[in-house]
């Protein structure tokens, strides 16, 4: 993928350069824009070195993780950044990590600094973790940043594991569902049906409907595998092709008590990368544009994109904040607290405190509720399978 050098305005005011990793200009373009930076000049840049390099390969979440520990406990025991990038290329566990710690190791010997060589693969690291880096280095407390972007991002998928968790048990009940009706549709119902054809009154509706639905299974299997599929890919279209994203963003934030899972968890990132950026020193527009990336629903992310624009303008961020009308009350206070007390950092932190246990809280009662919701689910199902075999039988034996 080829590199861009670019010069843009940040504020209107400050003058920027830089280089960012894009398929094409237009992506880099979009790319620098979503760092809060307006473009004014954009080439397409070939540094021999990092093709030489190599390629860089994406990091999951955990491997993050995993990087970021590392090589923080080694900076804070005062080894430099190269030998540290070193020893984690001889030693690491992971093979991506060794080839990304290579990699970043030459970058960095031939004169680039540490956030200089990150900012060249946004794909791998992403903006936050590239300006929280780029501002601690620049404060000269890299090794403390590191620590922070750790804990945010071991917040992060501690988040992502309770939900993901919440989610599993429902899925996989109904994915039994499926299979067990699916078993019965096809194998049992028409062992019973030359059994039903010799009674003289028709078969119960229920009855019809499930041994019709088992005989076309049973001759036309290969729709089952069709349906599947063309399910997969309506999920995948929803989540990914953005009209259609955006129709289940609006969605899900009217369902109850989903709407606060989407929103507590959203706002969750949003504040936690917020509070960390801020102690990092980097100001608050650029704090706010960072958190902002952290939005996966593009209704809350549209709105709050609109309130950095008001707070660039002069605005204050709770003000601001809440002219978009989807932030909680509390967190509004907190935040307007914290700018009036001239402790805004205090405040971001006891903000994310409130939305952790917020979240916990919607996730405890989600979790409560899944099991006899669940329970309903198999008892209709199993109703209505033993209504379809017996209803006849009960008709037989009453004439």
């Amino acid at each position: 993928m080829p590199i861009y050098s670019y010069q843009a305005l940040k504020q209107g005011k400050e003058v920027i350069k830089g280089e960012v990793t894009a398929s094409n200009l237009k992506d880099a373009r979009e790319i620098i824009r979503k760092m809060g930076l307006v473009p004014t000049k954009i080439n397409e840049y070939s540094d021999a070195s990092t093709k030489k390099a190599g390629h860089v390969s994406s990091l999951s979440l955990k491997e993050k993780i995993d990087f970021i520990s590392t090589l923080q406990i080694l900076l804070s025991s005062g080894i430099p950044a190269v030998e540290s990038l070193m020893f984690m290329e001889q030693e690491a566990a992971r093979k991506k990590i060794r080839n990304l710690s290579k990699i970043l190791k030459t970058q960095i010997m031939a004169g680039s600094t540490f956030a200089d060589t990150l900012a060249r693969f946004p794909n791998v690291f992403g903006y936050i973790f590239i300006g929280l880096v780029k501002a601690g280095e620049e404060a000269g407390e890299l090794e403390k940043t590191l620590g922070r972007i750790k804990d945010l991002l071991t917040k992060q998928e501690n988040t992502k594991s309770k939900v993901i968790g919440t989610l599993i048990y429902p899925m996989f009940v109904i994915i039994l569902a499926c299979v067990i009706s699916i078993v019965m549709l096809v194998f049992v119902f028409p062992a019973f049906k030359d059994m039903f054809a010799q009674q003289e009154k028709a078969l119960p509706l229920i009855t019809s409907i499930m041994i019709n639905a088992g005989d076309y299974l049973k001759t036309y299997w290969y729709t089952i595998p069709i349906f599947i599929a063309a399910f997969i890919a309506f999920v995948y279209m929803c989540f990914n092709w953005k009209p259609a994203r955006e129709i289940v963003d609006k969605l899900v934030l009217k369902i109850p008590l989903i709407n606060n899972l989407i929103m507590y968890s959203n706002y969750s990132n949003f504040m936690s990368v917020f509070s960390v950026s801020y102690d990092a020193g980097i100001p608050v527009v650029d704090c706010l544009h960072l958190a902002v990336i952290t939005l996966t629903n593009s209704v809350l992310r549209n709105k709050i994109s609109t309130a950095i624009v008001k707070v660039q303008q002069g605005l204050q961020v709770s003000q601001a904040l809440k002219t978009t009308k989807v932030m909680p009350k509390m967190l509004l206070f907190m935040v307007s607290t914290g700018e009036q007390s001239g402790r805004l950092g205090d405040m971001l932190e006891k903000a994310v405190n409130f939305l952790d246990k917020t979240l916990d809280g919607i996730i405890d009662t989600i979790t409560k509720m899944i099991e006899p919701v669940m329970l309903l689910v198999i008892g209709s199902i199993v109703l209505v399978m033993a209504l379809a075999l017996y209803l006849p039988l009960f008709q037989s034996y009453m004439s």
